[in-house]
């Protein structure tokens, strides 16, 4: 007869080790008390906003442009292009946004970008997943935008890539951040105008032809911090495009929205 002993252990282990992780949890809090991710309040867990904070996030949800994922003013039973969309239809096929790029956003992004605040990935994550549900459903891969050599040098890291791994562990959808490089350094886009940004980024981006058979006809979802006017975004969209792509949507944290655009 096969001894008991060892599945005994095992039960009586599984408790013990619960109640030294959340030991271990409350240990971690009192050393490093979880502060919102902006203004560093006391909340009540990692990774998150206070009650203040929170309401300055205007997300966007539906009624939105099925193609550029701006707000529009008004609810439609059926899918609506803007004016904007229409006027100047973008490489990429659809472009869904967590919320504008203002207020609470802005300062999350920045600490993200220049301050190294990676604790806000799993949010910006959930956040991402709902934006963008539809186009996620469709994709086959996601694919970072690349940032240009220096500034990976500087800052350690691509804000997109974390999003993307982040999203890629989430849900069931890879990730490659080898898909699109930068063929060639770019200035600052802040401060550009739109047409200044067309220029800057114009035939910045490739797929190498080590990538070229693992994208082919795939639906390409491009991972991006902030979408100002596009430019970057339509310039990945044409270089994965021409290297065989089926499709190209894009999802973003935030968009720069004209502040003319009603708030729902």
């Amino acid at each position: 007869m096969r001894s008991s002993h060892p599945e005994t252990a095992r039960n009586l282990l599984q408790p013990l080790g619960a109640i030294c992780s959340r030991v271990a949890v409350k240990l971690a809090d009192f050393v490093l008390p979880p502060l919102c991710l902006v203004c560093r309040s006391p909340v009540l867990g990692h990774g998150g906003l206070c009650a203040q904070c929170w309401p300055g996030i205007d997300f966007i949800e539906p009624p939105r442009c099925d193609i550029l994922g701006i707000p529009l003013p008004f609810p439609s039973p059926e899918i609506v292009v803007s004016a904007a969309a229409l006027a100047d239809p973008p490489d990429y096929n659809r472009a869904r946004v967590v919320a504008r790029y203002d207020s609470v956003m802005r300062d999350l992004i920045h600490g993200l970008k220049y301050g190294d605040r990676h604790e806000g990935v799993k949010l910006f994550c959930r956040w991402m997943e709902h934006a963008g549900a539809d186009v996620l459903e469709d994709a086959d891969l996601l694919v970072p935008v690349p940032l240009a050599r220096g500034r990976l040098w500087s800052r350690r890291f691509n804000q997109s890539a974390l999003l993307a791994r982040a999203l890629s562990r989430s849900g069931d959808v890879p990730d490659n951040p080898f898909a699109v490089k930068r063929t060639r350094w770019t200035a600052s886009q802040v401060g550009l105008s739109t047409e200044q940004r067309k220029r800057n980024v114009a035939g910045a981006f490739q797929v190498p032809d080590t990538q070229r058979a693992g994208i082919l006809n795939q639906n390409i979802v491009l991972i991006d911090n902030v979408i100002t006017t596009g430019a970057t975004a339509n310039a990945c969209a044409k270089a994965l495009k021409r290297a065989g792509v089926a499709r190209v949507d894009v999802l973003a944290l935030a968009r720069v929205v004209d502040p003319l655009t009603p708030r729902l």
